[in-house]
């Protein structure tokens, strides 16, 4: 909503997660090839052990082409193989059927992968990923694995009807967009074409009809959720004050249906669209039941190619895909998990030469049928799920060798106090909790030694891909309806120098040595993160509006908390506000001398970002500006409220991936190419970043694409729409008494986690 605050939250998770099992260190009975050759005997499993890990709920689409959260994702990871696998810091293996052995904290390990990868660039400027499979591999199920799963699983990927977090089609592949042309889903032409559409070539009437119809009701069903979610939490009395509220106007003794008409006139008759936006409560599945049949149903309209010309098959264990030019992410999108074509796919529809790849173009149904089922090349098989429990059985067929542990359990737990409880309580042997103090207290006090590694349970850290910030909207936090100009940038400074200074005293007393303070907007697991010893490094909004230094050495903390309230009245000066005697005494057009920050504190100020938003709120308003904190306790509307760009100030925290690639979050288009997905949030706009974003995806150059990232964050920094503020530590934690620890995998690292060498993991 527009006008007032709806519901905020934390976290903001990866776009992506990656599970790794294809990557090893070289020990005893762990090479390639002790149970997996043709002919083979298999390497019979450990004991009949159970492991038991705990996890957050699932949302049930384990799949490696559908998955939606990182706790699927790793539910799916167990069964699957990866064409390519990275080592502890998170770089590609590129010899990975000899192994590669790369040094890692002083020990030399060795890494394999099913296939090796020849990178090779062309005078044209085309690029070659050359793949020689291993040619040993087979599945679960005993059935052998060759190129032709890797093209299919490409193609679903690939396919225009493709849905899925993947963005593989993104990537310059040579014939890609010849291929995805000339076919669309049956909703997105039925909503281009509109309610009144006369011609009927390519649907019948009747179906016309009632896709309006359904469309007609769900729209007024978005209105009443809306309506009923505003008068429920107090915001509003009727549905002229909800529509308000969120932001749009209907006229006085306005009804649900002219709410509807509202909504239906500002996205363009896109329900699909709306509801992703301004739902309250109720999803698709709600709204629009058969919403489905149209998403998924395609519908051709012109001419399109048979094949993708850069998808290439040499033989059965050679592939070749070919780029129209270098992108430095395309390694990371190829390293797809290997779907085996006889399960996902329908062999019979599946003819290389004749340009058959498993399924019929636009049809991904049977590829959806499995969702819920994994199957693949991976360490275990999955057997099933039900009562909140996923149970999985050694793969004798792994390439790697049978796994020691012959049965593993994913526990679905519902709250982070069960995973630690059930650790102490003998139910589950392997974890993740949230690493907070309460967490730290119930290990301590647990562990005879009143450490976190002791004889009950064994704690293991890691920084995490990711990091936490404080977010301000540009098209909500400006002046003068400019979120680009000099005072619009200087408003958003002002409250950006308020918020900096106290985050030192806030992280500390919050994480205590489990976080750190970072001051660019990038995760410190980076490589392109920028360091203390670098030129030109910073500390975030630590200038003044003429540039200079707003502290020194040798200030004591009340001297810095000073002289930052003296530098936010210089940036409110300049942004236009009317500054007298040491405070702020009127806002410029379009601004206001109160904004509000969303914080999901669970309503009793449990969050790292607490301290910094009210220690900030007693600074500004010392200086003329309030700033309301509102603490909530249910984070479930945290899309919703950002997407509608309704909310001003917020803390949160990004999910990373291996490559710092900043497309996803600040792209804002360029004519050519849509905004990012994730660029809604800041409304930053801002056309050199943009550039230098696309020029940091063509090159491999890792020196030049930091040096490039910098000036990019030095940008992000000076828009001021994003303070960062910590780095913090997850934790895996293990039963000391029921895990065998010299099993477990040495030296995890953020990008290299335990489950990495799960086939060695042996119980007691």
């Amino acid at each position: 909503m527009k006008n007032i605050s709806k519901i905020l939250a934390l976290l903001i998770a990866v776009l992506m997660c990656v599970a790794v099992f294809a990557s090893c260190q070289k020990t005893p009975g762990n090479e390639p090839g002790t149970g997996a050759e043709t002919g083979a005997e298999p390497t019979p499993a450990g004991e009949d052990k159970t492991l038991v890990v705990g996890y957050s709920p699932f949302s049930s689409k384990f799949s490696p082409f559908f998955s939606e959260t990182a706790y699927d994702a790793d539910a799916y990871a167990m069964t699957q193989l990866g064409l390519l696998t990275s080592d502890r810091t998170g770089a590609i293996i590129t010899k990975g059927i000899e192994g590669e052995t790369k040094e890692y904290n002083g020990t030399d390990y060795t890494y394999y992968g099913p296939a090796d990868l020849t990178i090779t660039e062309n005078e044209d400027g085309t690029v070659y990923y050359d793949f020689k499979l291993r040619d040993d591999l087979v599945f679960s199920d005993g059935e052998k694995l060759t190129v032709d799963d890797i093209i299919f699983t490409m193609y679903v990927l690939c396919d225009p009807m493709y849905d899925g977090s993947s963005t593989l089609f993104a990537q310059p592949i040579e014939g890609m967009d010849a291929y995805r042309a000339g076919i669309d889903s049956l909703y997105n032409l039925l909503v281009a074409a509109g309610p009144d559409n006369d011609n009927f070539d390519l649907w019948e009437e009747d179906t016309q009809t009632k896709f309006w119809e359904a469309s007609d009701a769900a729209f007024k069903g978005l209105a009443q959720d809306i309506v009923d979610f505003c008068v429920e939490n107090g915001y509003a009395e009727d549905v002229v004050s909800a529509a308000g509220a969120w932001g749009f106007e209907v006229a006085e003794g306005g009804t649900v249906d002219d709410f509807a008409a509202v909504l239906i006139e500002s996205y363009g008759n896109d329900i699909v669209a709306a509801v992703g936006v301004e739902a309250a409560n109720l999803g698709m599945d709600d709204l629009f039941p058969d919403y489905t049949d149209y998403t998924q149903t395609p519908v051709k309209t012109g001419d399109s190619a048979d094949s993708i010309t850069g998808i290439q098959k040499v033989d059965d264990y050679n592939l070749r895909i070919v780029m129209t030019e270098i992108d430095a992410t395309a390694i990371y999108q190829l390293g797809v998990s290997i779907a085996p074509l006889h399960y996902y796919g329908e062999t019979d529809k599946y003819d290389y030469e004749n340009n058959k790849f498993g399924f019929e173009k636009g049809d991904l149904s049977h590829v959806r049928s499995v969702t819920t089922q994994p199957m693949g090349a991976g360490p275990y098989k999955f057997i099933k799920f039900e009562n909140g429990v996923i149970n999985y059985e050694a793969n004798e067929n792994y390439y790697l060798g049978a796994p020691k542990t012959k049965y593993v359990n994913f526990l679905q737990c519902m709250k982070d106090d069960d995973k630690v409880s059930g650790v102490i309580a003998g139910t589950i042997d392997i974890t993740d909790p949230s690493f907070s103090t309460g967490t730290i207290e119930t290990i301590k006090d647990n562990n005879s030694n009143k450490e976190l590694v002791g004889d009950k349970i064994t704690t293991n850290t890691v920084d995490n891909l990711g990091y936490g910030y404080i977010g301000m909207c540009a098209k909500v936090m400006n002046v003068g309806g400019e979120p680009a100009s000099d005072a619009s940038k200087a408003l958003r400074k002002a409250f950006g120098t308020i918020f900096s200074v106290y985050r030192d005293v806030a992280i500390d007393t919050y994480y205590g040595d489990r976080a750190s303070v970072i001051n660019y907007p990038i995760s410190n697991t980076s490589w392109a993160a920028p360091r203390s010893t670098d030129d030109g490094y910073k500390v975030a909004f630590s200038v003044d509006v003429d540039g200079n230094d707003i502290y020194t050495s040798e200030m004591t903390a009340d001297e810095k908390y000073e002289a930052a309230k003296t530098a936010a009245l210089g940036f409110f000066e300049k942004a236009g506000y009317t500054v007298e005697d040491g405070k702020v005494t009127a806002a410029p057009e379009g601004a206001a001398l109160e904004y509000q920050a969303w914080i999901p504190a669970d309503g009793v100020g449990d969050h790292p970002a607490f301290q910094i938003f009210t220690e900030a709120q007693k600074a500004l308003e010392e200086i003329g500006i309030k700033l309301d904190i509102k603490d909530l306790s249910d984070s479930s509307e945290l899309w919703t409220a950002l997407r509608a760009q309704s909310v001003a100030i917020w803390a949160a925290a990004w999910g990373a991936t291996v490559d710092p690639d900043m497309y996803q979050i600040y792209f804002s288009g360029d004519g050519e190419r849509d905004p990012g997905g994730s660029n809604y949030q800041y409304a930053i706009d801002d056309q050199d970043l943009n550039t230098i974003i696309l020029d940091a995806r063509k090159t491999t150059d890792q020196a030049a694409r930091k040096l490039m990232y910098k000036e990019a964050l030095d940008i992000i920094i000076d828009w001021a729409v994003e303070i960062p503020t910590y780095q913090r530590q997850n934790a895996i934690i293990f039963s000391s008494e029921r895990v065998n620890l010299d099993t477990v995998t040495p030296d995890i690292t953020t990008f290299y986690g335990w489950m990495a060498e799960i086939q060695n993991l042996e119980l007691k």
